[in-house]
């Protein structure tokens, strides 16, 4: 039967045990000078060692060839520790067996001398999951146990502990481990299984481990047996549905330069591929957050990164944002990704998001509104943003001499008509009356909701409201007023039919965006409509 990687290799002596140097060794010293505790709790997240080391110390309690205070693993103890027939080392899981009835059977069994070595251990996970009543029984006999007795405590969540517990305990805390001691590991057991494993993909599995071994071989696991032959980079996003680091970047240069197509068919491409929607946007979260933490510390926020994206593209990337917009970026993106859980839809979530990256203007927030403007602050300061120079004044010719016969001024051209005459309107609506049908004649009294504004050639039926636009706004209105109104002018004109305050298209009116299109897209003073 296949055995999974992480069982398979699981430390067997304090010597294979990764990036826990300080709890090791003190156990050590411990185990060689003979100042072993009654109980320890071992502290930390996931995957950092926490039971393996405690079934380590287990063995090394009731070795008989110590080596350097690890256990040989050749005894008749070790044997049978390794194998789990030693009835007195038990491993108890607390998340299940967390009631008081269970803890006041093991403090019962644990009063009796041990049969087959020479001290009794309880390995006790997840110890944070026992009620307060389970507690309270454990408390006296970890106070005061026997002397062949040993508690060994081990829980993710050290703050639901209490504070009686933990004073009766030597403390040890697991820390995360790094990304260059996981890589070892993995290298050392792709050599060991024969998986061809390039760096590139070696340093992703690394990351991806966010501290925890356990969580790295499980990953390492799951490729090798996916694909066969060289396991790349490529790969490893392809098995874990991964955008990578070039679609990473790619997402995100298209939020620098406000491409909401270009945006929203990337992230359709990989979508169709089957990336997984969480996996995308952490991944997008990472790199913001390496662009952040670069921007507030450039010198010391190097060895802070997660490492989503290779040097050169998070270089280039830095210089496309400023901290406000990374800053809004980051949280428009963690706040997508928490309501991924009671989301009823992720696709629409992770599109609108995007459109909200690509389009600041469409959130109406003081984030939104202050990363525009840290941008724009910022455009100026580069000299990126240069007004229009205006036009120079035309140089001023010297007089003509006296002899000089200037030629006649041509005659200038009669001025066109921009006002109506007198009496106009009134003329216009009464006619409008007489030849329209019944339905248009209330739209034409004088002080009607419909009045008429001549401007050169052209005449506008101004209509007060949307619902009289809608009603004149018709083939029937527009030719007759222009034949009436051609009659009473005596030449032709052309009517067309507005409403009074009409707005502006949308885009037009938004200052924030004529500002930071000025002198990119104009040669011109750019009019800001109001």
């Amino acid at each position: 039967m296949y055995q999974a990687l992480y069982r398979k290799y699981r430390p067997q002596t304090f010597d294979d045990v990764v990036g826990q140097t300080a709890v090791t060794q003190t156990l050590r010293t411990q185990l060689k000078t003979g100042k072993i505790s009654h109980a320890y709790l071992f502290t930390g997240t996931r995957g950092t060692g926490k039971t393996s080391c405690a079934k380590i110390l287990a063995k090394a309690l009731n070795c008989t060839d110590l080596q350097d205070g690890s256990p040989c693993g050749h005894c008749a103890a070790c044997r049978a520790i390794d194998s789990g027939s030693c009835l007195d080392v038990l491993e108890i899981d607390a998340a299940s067996n967390n009631g008081v009835d269970q803890v006041r059977v093991l403090r019962d069994d644990a009063v009796y001398t041990p049969s087959e070595v020479s001290r009794r251990v309880y390995i006790i996970d997840e110890v944070h999951m026992l009620s307060m009543a389970a507690f309270n029984a454990l408390l006296k006999i970890i106070e005061e146990p026997p002397e062949h007795l040993v508690f060994i405590l081990a829980t993710t969540e050290l703050q639901k502990v209490p504070a009686t517990i933990l004073s009766r305990c030597q403390r040890f805390s697991f820390r995360r481990l790094l990304p260059e001691d996981i890589a070892g590991r993995l290298n050392y057991i792709a050599y060991q299984e024969h998986i061809d494993l390039d760096p590139g993909a070696c340093r992703l599995l690394s990351r991806l481990a966010d501290g925890a071994l356990r969580d790295g071989v499980s990953l390492l696991d799951q490729c090798a047996s996916a694909f066969e032959g060289t396991l790349t980079e490529e790969r490893v996003c392809a098995a874990l549905g991964l955008a990578g680091e070039q679609n990473t970047a790619a997402l995100l240069t298209a939020v620098a330069d406000h491409d909401a197509r270009r945006a929203l068919e990337l992230f359709s491409s990989l979508y169709a591929a089957g990336k997984d929607l969480s996996a995308m946007l952490e991944e997008l979260l990472s790199l913001s957050r390496d662009l952040l933490i670069l921007k507030a510390a450039p010198e010391s926020g190097m060895a802070m990164l997660s490492g989503v994206a290779g040097d050169q593209e998070a270089k280039a990337l830095l210089g496309r944002f400023t901290a406000e917009e990374l800053l809004r970026i980051t949280s428009v993106l963690q706040e997508t990704a928490a309501g991924f859980s009671k989301s009823a839809n992720r696709r629409i979530d992770a599109e609108l998001c995007l459109l909200r990256l690509t389009q600041p203007a469409l959130d109406e927030n003081l984030q939104s509104l202050t990363a525009r403007v840290s941008k724009l602050e910022s455009r100026l300061a580069s000299g990126q943003f240069t007004p229009a120079k205006a036009p120079e004044p035309e140089e001023e010719l010297p007089p003509p001499p006296d002899d000089f016969d200037a030629p006649p001024a041509p005659e200038a051209a009669p001025p066109a008509p921009q006002e109506a005459p007198g009496g106009f309107w009134p003329d216009l609506a009464a006619r409008l009356r007489q030849d329209l049908p019944g339905k248009f004649k209330g739209f034409f009294s004088v002080e009607g909701p419909v009045r008429a504004h001549l401007d050169g050639e052209l005449l506008n039926l101004v209509a007060e409201s949307d619902f009289a636009k809608k009603v004149v706004d018709c083939p029937e209105v527009v030719e007759t007023a222009a034949r009436i109104a051609a009659e009473l002018l005596g030449r032709p004109v052309r009517v067309r039919c507005i409403m009074r305050g009409r707005n502006v298209p949308s885009g037009e009116n938004d200052p924030m965006r004529a500002l930071l299109t000025f002198g990119e897209e104009h040669t011109d003073i750019i009019n800001i409509k109001k």
